[in-house]
């Protein structure tokens, strides 16, 4: 069934808003994004949102690459594919409802990292866990970006926004192969990854001069309370 025009509105708006603080800060589309599309239709995530933040972040790696860390990219990389076979195991484990409460939990889960404020140094070991928690986490929900964004969160702000773009355009290409080898990458989630595109690379767009707003952290409490609240939101659909 194709979406009607009120539900794409509402959509276009999460990626919209989730593309300009992904762009200002280095990840949130997913996080941002990822709990309307859920509500609006299941159908939306992880593929089609994962579709469209590859789009985003070729763009912002682009936009980025003279700060990137090629050197931990690497190591991370490694643990993102061990995360990808993990996440793609349990969706084809897992009945809808259930992917709805992992997928609500994954968001809570999201955002208690991203608030907690940890310090964890990016060193060999570091990496690989965020990337393989990364892998996870973004198959399932399309949420990837917390764990390697706790490693860089003290970085300068293109270093951030840099290294996790080429980090999520390589980790996104692992779990888009992975879930068109378990058959949850199809033409419908292509048509629907398309109707996403104009918003997405409109944020984009605004996040050019959003950044240095962004970057000084103004809008990070009201970006983990609404995520926080979409996630709860689908838990309790999901079990009530």
């Amino acid at each position: 069934m194709p979406l009607s025009w009120s539900d794409l509105a509402v959509a276009s708006v999460a990626v919209i808003v989730g593309a300009l603080v992904q762009g200002s800060v280095g990840f949130g589309l997913g996080m941002v994004a990822a709990p309307t599309l859920m509500l609006i239709d299941q159908r939306m995530v992880p593929a089609p949102l994962l579709v469209v933040s590859m789009i985003l972040t070729v763009l912002m790696t682009h936009r980025e690459w003279h700060a990137i860390d090629f050197p931990g990219l690497t190591w991370a990389l490694g643990g993102r594919v061990a995360g990808v076979v993990a996440g793609a195991t349990m969706l084809t484990l897992l009945s809808g409802d259930a992917i709805a409460i992992v997928f609500g939990a994954l968001v809570l889960m999201a955002v208690g990292l991203t608030a907690s404020g940890l310090h964890v140094v990016p060193r060999r070991a570091t990496l690989v866990g965020a990337g393989a928690l990364s892998g996870f986490m973004g198959t399932v929900s399309s949420i990837g970006g917390p764990p390697m964004a706790l490693l860089y969160q003290h970085a300068a702000g293109p270093r951030i926004r840099g290294t996790l773009s080429v980090f999520f355009v390589l980790g996104t290409g692992l779990s888009l192969l992975a879930l068109w080898f378990i058959g949850r990458l199809g033409a419908v989630e292509l048509a629907l990854a398309a109707a996403l595109v104009p918003g997405t690379v409109l944020g984009f767009a605004l996040s050019g001069r959003a950044r240095r707003v962004l970057d000084g952290g103004y809008t990070r409490r009201a970006v983990l309370s609404v995520a926080a609240a979409a996630g709860l939101l689908v838990l309790l659909r999901s079990v009530i």
